[in-house]
């Protein structure tokens, strides 16, 4: 049975209301999912079309976060909040969950394993003591949820340089990880080595994913987020190559017109440029 006017009204009321908080987010979503007064592109998304969007809206909360633009970031973590009510409206129509089950579910998580927050325990502990107990909570509920493994749980859809740090983090809390960083070192000569050795094309492809993990290792020794090294290193090549762009259409020039070498001089005199610009006082 659809909406009656008296319903369509009131729901109207609460979509207007200006600072009606999560209440209002629930009913502009229930109303855009309406089969018979709701938008019809809405209507038609399920989980997986919807996906997508919700990795992208992660991805620009962090640009916007690294940015350092406050008011943008506002605006991205509503579009990110908005993905979490779509999943859950979704999910509400299918029987399955709703949006109050969501944030008890994370409430309930949180509480348990911060005891040292919520319970008796003392918060006098080190990092290493909390990564102690934190482990030994994530073992309870693997336990708990039938999981075998200290790698249960670490999502196959990660980006695959996020995934590989959070598989050699399990690893380390029980003790399997190189003690000290020149061991990693020594590795990732060993790896280069044997990529370069390498002959056919799926021995390569094996050698090259070996060595980007033992990358992400030595990035997790060195204290560095990879992803966001990787990150900052785009960014330099972007801007590196645009200026090469830049200089070319200054002399009236595009790439056909010059060569390899011509462009690794340009290339050369910006990094030149840049590295003169970090050190002035």
């Amino acid at each position: 049975m659809g909406m009656s006017k008296s319903d369509i009204d009131q729901s109207n009321a609460r979509v207007r209301q200006t600072g009606g908080g999560i209440p209002r987010l629930l009913e502009i979503m229930s109303r855009l999912r309406d089969p018979d007064h709701g938008c019809p592109w809405d209507i038609e998304q399920d989980f997986s079309t919807i996906a997508p969007y919700t990795l992208e809206e992660a991805y620009e909360v962090l640009e916007a976060i690294e940015a350092k633009d406050m008011d943008n970031l506002r605006g991205e973590l509503g579009d990110l909040l908005l993905q979490v009510v779509y999943h859950a409206q979704m999910a509400s129509e299918d029987g399955h969950f709703g949006f109050d089950d969501v944030v008890e579910a994370i409430s309930t998580k949180m509480v348990d394993r911060h005891p040292h927050v919520f319970g008796d325990e003392s918060r006098n502990k080190t990092a290493e003591d909390q990564s102690r107990d934190w482990e030994k909570l994530k073992a309870a509920e693997r336990a708990k949820a039938q999981s075998n493994s200290v790698l249960d749980g670490v999502a196959i859809t990660l980006p695959a340089l996020t995934r590989a740090i959070k598989l050699q983090n399990r690893a380390a809390r029980v003790g399997f990880d190189w003690p000290h960083v020149d061991q990693v070192v020594d590795k990732l000569l060993e790896e280069a080595q044997e990529l370069s050795q390498a002959t056919d094309p799926v021995h390569v492809e094996e050698e090259f994913g070996d060595l980007a993990f033992v990358m992400a290792n030595l990035a997790r020794h060195l204290g560095i987020d990879a992803e966001a090294a990787l990150r900052k290193a785009n960014q330099k090549f972007t801007r590196r190559f645009q200026g090469i762009e830049d200089a070319l259409a200054a002399r009236g020039e595009s790439f056909s017109d010059v060569s390899l070498a011509d462009m690794d001089e340009i290339w050369d005199d910006l990094k030149r440029a840049e590295k003169a610009r970090q050190h002035q006082p």
